[in-house]
């Protein structure tokens, strides 16, 4: 008599249930028109990681930061204000404030422990990781190296 193994199933959650079709649609065009380089398939893709970081972030007391790309989505989806707002009372149940800034190195370990610490908390919030839309952390003062939001660095 032999026995099969399973393994469980792992089921993670999909970024597009959180968002009405439309709101998916249009971020994914808003991403495209502020950045006329990316396909479609990578403006989903950048939509996708935005919404798990945002998900993340209300999972943790740690200061997360997004990728350049995943800044693209953030940036893109703040300008839709009244649809933001609505996303952030309904799965954060505050608004979620984009502060530009540099963590702390001393205090926070640096870019490459904050993107690691970011990459955690998506995983542990269920997401997968799109490895190519989190490139190694530069250390750089730019917004896109660096933001971080308060509210994702510490509940309020």
């Amino acid at each position: 008599m032999t026995t099969s193994l399973e393994h469980p199933r792992i089921h993670l959650a999909e970024p597009r249930t959180f968002l009405p079709r439309e709101e998916w649609q249009a971020l994914t065009y808003d991403v495209i028109k502020a950045h006329p380089e990316t396909s479609r398939v990578l403006a989903e893709r950048i939509v996708g990681q935005t919404i798990a970081f945002l998900i993340a972030g209300t999972t943790t007391d740690e200061p997360l930061s997004p990728s350049e790309p995943v800044d693209r989505g953030w940036h893109a989806f703040l300008l839709r204000t009244q649809a933001y707002q609505q996303f952030c009372e309904q799965h954060a149940g505050r608004f979620l404030h984009h502060h530009p800034g540099v963590p702390d190195a001393a205090e926070r370990g640096g870019p490459e422990r904050t993107r690691n610490r970011t990459l955690a908390a998506i995983r542990a919030a269920g997401f997968e990781v799109d490895e190519e839309l989190w490139p190694e952390a530069a250390d750089c003062t730019q917004c896109h190296a660096g933001c971080t939001d308060s509210p994702v660095g510490g509940k309020k």
